[in-house]
């Protein structure tokens, strides 16, 4: 049986921390940014995390 492959798209996006949770960028930091306030532009320069729901998904991109 071959291997399975990673999703790349999905690989750039995601990185697996030392406790085996994803982190990921916030979203809505790419244009438009006159209209954000600076407190919403430094909240979106810092990592979230994945929510629980979505972990297995992500995993399963992954293959980790």
């Amino acid at each position: 049986m071959p291997k399975q492959k990673t999703r790349k798209a999905i690989a750039k996006r995601f990185k697996k921390t030392g406790t085996g949770k994803f982190k990921r960028s916030s979203a809505g930091g790419a244009h438009i940014l006159t209209g954000k306030s600076r407190k919403q532009k430094r909240s979106m320069a810092s990592a979230a995390m994945v929510s629980k729901a979505d972990h297995k998904r992500i995993a399963t991109l992954l293959h980790s």
